[in-house]
């Protein structure tokens, strides 16, 4: 018997979104079908066509066989997938305001019920430190995020959190600015080398440098005291949703939220794809330690400063006497500078996910750690632009396991980037293996015995993406993902034929079984969300449940 669904919704004008910085959040109606497990999708739906929010229509109408071809596309051959592998979506960057609101609440209601009928498990959304605490140190506003988790509880969906110590802006898929939080710029305006510098006096706010960890810059707080109470704080906030709703805390160690120095920064033009990027260890906190580590070993030269040859930040391995293929990286001063800087990050990890696990342990929630996917120049001897980043992974060493080893100790799961790429689809030029980076994280964390969890590094809608997660989440080569978190969540991902790989890759995900995507949807599938032209139109609609 079907059940029929009667809600009210209040729609925005499409005008309205000229003023935001970027239109990740729709406002629509919904109609969609419940996914049955033989993988049949059958939907009422009272609307022919989507209309998104800059005018811009989509036919519903066309034959089953286009239909059918384009799932095919997803894959030519049977996939299958060793047990379920819960999928995540990400919300929007800008999902709570700067005033600390949910933004567009009834659009995001909206949204959820979407993506509930598309079985995903749930959502993830960042948690800003510039927005939470932006009105002075131990000052916490979580309101806009406490009606947000409320909403997805609502929908019968879980959420990961991110605890966000960076800023947001100046970097690749950044579509709006929500910088550290002001009393944290006022520091650093007081004291520059709060900040990661590279060796031309470059500073960068994006994220503190870790070489301040333990001193107390914040007003007499460290760095790392002030991601701890502000970790505290949120638990205490959302005890009552820890291990339930709330399933996942991805703690925050680094630009974009990733355990890595911010080498390739995007902002005004500083660093363009597929350059080597650039070592951050300028400021007098990393120059002071460098020097310590230097002098440890009598070598006191060695700890003046960073490697003078290692180029700048667009150039290319072989253009420098640091990354080329026999060049200063694989000798005693470069083994012993690479050493360092990647450990200084490693202990940065470990302390924060020290604290982490110290807040959050019995919540019944899991912790996360992010790692960048650099696969530009990974076919390279060096791997420039993972040296750069803080990963000492080259031809000779593997980088990740002491990654995987530290995230093991702790119990954090470790989540890694560029699972939907191929090698085929990078230049040449660039020396690029994603497939391969994949391949060694997938044996690193299996021998670490961590979790391993995955995400798109770009925005990809395509048949060819879907089914490359799909088969790096399988286990014959190493870890296979215990979850997958799609980026991300806005208008251009509920157009038809975007939407209904969605569906089916959701479906495939959760499977378990030998399936055939051509067969999964004999009939067509009819899943959209359709948008109101006029403005704030309130209109009575049905979403039938089939």
């Amino acid at each position: 018997m079907p059940l029929t669904l009667h809600f009210s919704t209040s729609f925005i004008n499409p005008k309205d979104s000229k003023s935001l910085r970027t239109p990740d959040v729709f406002s629509g109606t919904i109609c969609f079908a419940q996914i049955k497990p033989s993988c049949r999708l059958r939907a009422k739906n009272s609307l022919q066509e989507v209309e998104l929010l800059h005018g811009k229509t989509i036919s519903t109408e066309g034959s089953n066989t286009e239909r059918r071809v384009q799932l095919h596309e997803l894959t030519s051959a049977h996939i299958v997938n060793d047990s379920k592998v819960p999928v995540f979506v990400m919300l929007p960057l800008d999902t709570i305001t700067l005033g600390g609101h949910l933004k567009k609440p009834r659009a995001m209601n909206a949204s959820l019920m979407a993506l509930k009928s598309a079985g995903v498990e749930g959502v993830m959304v960042d948690v800003w430190w510039g927005l939470v605490e932006k009105d002075g140190p131990l000052k916490y506003n979580w309101e806009g995020y406490a009606e947000l988790v409320e909403m997805v509880q609502r929908h019968g969906l879980k959420i990961q959190v991110v605890m966000s110590f960076h800023q947001c802006g100046g970097n690749v898929g950044d579509s709006c600015s929500i910088p550290l939080p002001p009393w944290v710029l006022e520091e650093i305006s007081k004291n520059p080398d709060l900040v990661y510098t590279d060796k031309s006096g470059r500073r960068n706010p994006e994220y503190i440098s870790l070489g301040c960890d333990m001193i107390p810059v914040l007003r007499g707080r460290t760095p790392v005291q002030a991601y701890t109470d502000y970790m505290r704080s949120f638990r205490n906030r959302f005890r009552k949703y820890l291990g339930g709703v709330i399933v996942e805390i991805q703690v925050g160690m680094g630009p974009c939220g990733e355990l890595r120095y911010p080498s390739y920064p995007e902002s005004n033009g500083t660093w363009r794809f597929p350059g080597i990027g650039e070592f951050q260890c300028y400021d007098k906190y990393m120059k002071s330690s460098l020097g310590a580590s230097a002098e440890a070993i009598e070598k006191k030269e060695w700890g003046k400063s960073g490697p003078h040859d290692s180029g700048h930040y667009n150039q290319f391995p072989e253009d420098t006497g640091f990354f080329r293929r026999d060049g200063t990286w694989n000798t005693e001063y470069g083994q012993f500078f690479l050493e360092w800087y990647s450990g200084k990050l490693l202990e940065h990890g470990d302390r924060i996910l020290l604290a982490a696990k110290g807040i959050f342990q019995g919540t019944g929630a899991k912790l996360s750690g992010k790692i960048a996917g650099i696969h530009w120049h990974y076919r390279a001897r060096s791997h420039a632009a993972e040296l750069t980043a803080g990963y000492y992974n080259t031809r000779y060493r593997d980088g990740y396991l002491p990654i995987a080893r530290m995230l093991s100790k702790h119990g954090v799961v470790f989540n890694f980037t560029c699972m939907e790429m191929k090698d085929g689809e990078q230049p040449d030029s660039a020396n690029c293996s994603p497939e391969g980076l994949v391949r060694q994280l997938k044996v690193a964390t299996r021998t670490a015995g961590v979790e391993l969890a995955g995400e798109n590094a770009l925005e990809r809608y395509d048949a060819a993406a879907y089914g490359q997660v799909l088969a790096t989440s399988k286990s014959d080569s190493g870890n296979g993902l215990s979850a997958f978190t799609y980026l991300r969540m806005n208008q251009r991902l509920f157009e038809g034929d975007n939407w209904r790989h969605l569906v089916e890759f959701v479906k495939c995900m959760s499977g378990g079984r030998k399936t055939r995507l051509s067969e999964l949807d004999s009939t067509g599938t009819n899943l959209y969300v359709g948008h109101i032209r006029e403005k704030n139109v309130k209109k009575t609609n049905e979403a039938a449940l089939v």
